[in-house]
């Protein structure tokens, strides 16, 4: 089974990473068949890029993406989408 996930890339307190498709039995950062994209944590605005074409063929075959790379994969179709960590969170209610 193939799945779509991230593989760790960069250096030490600098993680970035690559989305990739890679077959299930394979570690993390080990063999892949595909580089689909890229994400960097350390960059504010425009932090990632996927082909998205690429990743629709890739779900098609029946690959299974990561959490993370789904959300992702959302916000790349939805730019207007941001992460959940950069939301605001929705005022209390007052009791009267």
């Amino acid at each position: 089974m193939v799945k779509i996930r991230m593989r760790r890339t960069g250096c030490k307190n600098h993680a970035a990473y690559r989305i990739v498709a890679a077959d299930s039995r394979s570690p993390r950062d080990g063999k892949f068949i595909e580089i689909l994209g890229w994400y960097d944590t350390q960059i504010k605005d425009e932090n990632f890029k996927i082909d998205l074409e690429r990743v629709d063929y890739w779900l098609k075959q029946g690959a299974q993406p990561s959490e993370t790379v789904a959300s992702l994969i959302r916000r790349a179709r939805n730019p207007e989408l941001k992460p959940h960590h950069a939301r605001k969170a929705k005022p209390a209610e007052k009791k009267a």
